[in-house]
């Protein structure tokens, strides 16, 4: 098994400082590590926050999330020179532009196995605070400010048939904001599909699709409202413990995963303590079947 290197990215500049940002020390804190053989990766400071929606390409720091994915996948890029997994504890949603700028800077072709709630589809005219955070799945596939979308002049991060999003249930929210549609190439198997099939299916469905080597990002928002209720934008419904642990243990455990992201959890809204630890749980039971060296990491 490759060895983790845990990634601190506490970034909300995707979203706003409302607690996200401290994701990484909560679930380190809740032993996320316990029994893991893992390493420190670094920690990828973000700049101050700025509230004000930039009037040129729409969103909230463009310019600063385009230096931040810049710095991260500098970071990311590192632990997997080094044969290590990366394992990435933001922050919000935007993180996850730097976390592919990485793979793509190696020039294999990628996949990413898309966890969440939401799609994150939205375009800068259809998202009503202008969050990256909401928009980071269709920037990543090249759709959106050309500042974001075509880092580094690096064009789609992805392809869309290379993608899965899985387990989402914004459907109708989405619909009525005005969201663009996911593109026909993108693999989607929303809740409902999940579930008419079991998470353990679907998930082996979801890796099948991923002909090449992937990255999976986690939003715990794809959990139910129910059990986690520590999220920004909560939305009834989703996947149990249960069922994101066996998405994880069969993403992780499959040769083709390079790494992990996890997102959104706000500790703030866990004073307690007990999402965390849960959380940490489920995690740890993922990581624990992590495979080999995979394909083109």
């Amino acid at each position: 098994m490759r060895e983790l290197a845990i990634i601190e990215a506490p970034s909300v500049l995707g979203l706003r400082p409302s607690g996200v940002q401290d994701l990484p020390t909560a679930l380190l804190d809740a032993g996320l590590l316990d029994g893991l053989d893992a390493v420190p990766g670094g920690r990828v400071e973000p700049p101050a926050y700025d509230p004000t929606r930039d009037a040129g390409t729409g969103v909230l720091n463009p310019h600063a999330i385009a230096d931040y994915s810049a710095r991260l996948a500098d970071t990311v890029g590192d632990a997997l020179e080094t044969g290590r997994f990366p394992v990435v504890l933001g922050g919000d949603c935007a993180i996850l532009l730097g976390n592919l700028l990485a793979l793509r800077r190696r020039g294999h072709r990628y996949g990413l196995l898309f966890l969440d709630g939401h799609t994150d589809f939205y375009q800068p005219s259809a998202e009503p605070y202008g969050e990256v955070a909401s928009m980071d799945l269709a920037l990543v596939t090249g759709r959106g400010p050309r500042l974001l979308a075509d880092l580094e002049g690096r064009g789609p991060l992805l392809r869309d048939e290379d993608v899965v999003a899985f387990g989402f249930r914004d459907a109708d929210e989405s619909a009525q904001a005005g969201m663009q549609p996911l593109p026909p190439e993108l693999h989607a198997i929303d809740l409902d599909g999940v579930r008419a099939s079991g998470a353990a299916a679907a998930a082996r469905r979801a890796v099948a699709r991923l002909t090449a080597a992937f990255w999976v990002h986690l939003d715990v928002d794809v959990l139910d409202d129910a059990i986690m209720p520590a999220v920004d934008y909560r939305l009834p419904g989703g996947l149990s413990w249960e069922e994101l642990e066996t998405v994880l243990r069969t993403a992780l455990g499959d040769a083709g995963a390079v790494g992990l992201d996890v997102t959104i959890f706000n500790p703030r809204l866990d004073p307690d303590g007990t999402i965390a630890r849960r959380l940490a749980e489920c995690l740890r039971r993922g990581l624990s079947t992590r495979a080999g060296q995979g394909r083109s990491a």
